[in-house]
């Protein structure tokens, strides 16, 4: 039977995945193309930064498996004190601090007025450039468009997306083509 789960499993296996280019070596194995290993040489986690968008249970839940993996944690959270951010397992940071300083990106925050489209051109060009972006939040708080560019320009290295504008996304989205987007269907938040 199926259940509600919790989003961060599939949000740090997203993470894993981009960073490892997993899925792209799948597809590539699959196709029958020959490469070498080294084409498709992927990056550790163990020892980055990660950077969460919100530190409700499910930040909270990504910062342990994060210190796990012996990754720094900042996180940022209107919601919460930077005590209570503290306490939940991560460093407190601005926005604009995050973004410049974070290898991965994490977004664990809800979908409302204030961050219907908080992920757009400038929020992209402001991460540290090869950065991941990994999204198990809502469709709508990253614009879709300006994360493909970002991708297409290099600036961002790789993206985990299980949620869209539009759920499921067209066959032919953009994003669906890019080799360093691991992409899912809303599924983060539910297992058997």
């Amino acid at each position: 039977s199926l259940r509600r789960a919790f989003d961060d499993p599939e949000a740090f296996g997203m993470m894993i995945a981009v960073s490892r280019r997993l899925c792209e070596q799948d597809r590539r194995l699959r196709s029958g193309e020959r490469f070498s290993r080294e084409d498709v040489m992927g990056n550790d986690i163990s020892g980055k930064v990660l950077g969460l968008v919100g530190m409700g249970h499910i930040g909270t839940r990504m910062a342990s498996l994060a210190r796990a993996f012996n990754m720094t944690v900042l996180a940022t959270d209107p919601y919460l004190s930077a005590q209570e951010i503290e306490q939940r397992g991560a460093s407190p940071v601005p926005m604009h601090e995050l973004l410049a300083r974070c290898d991965i990106v994490s977004l664990h925050c809800p979908r409302n007025k204030e961050t219907v489209g908080m992920f757009d051109a400038a929020a992209f060009k402001a991460m540290k450039p090869g950065a991941l972006f990994i999204t198990t939040a809502r469709g709508g708080i990253h614009d879709e468009a300006a994360l493909a560019e970002a991708l297409q320009a290099g600036h961002l290295r790789g993206a985990g997306l299980d949620v869209w504008s539009v759920e499921p996304p067209p066959a032919d989205h953009p994003l669906l083509g890019m080799a360093n987007v691991v992409a899912t269907h809303h599924t983060a938040g539910v297992s058997h």
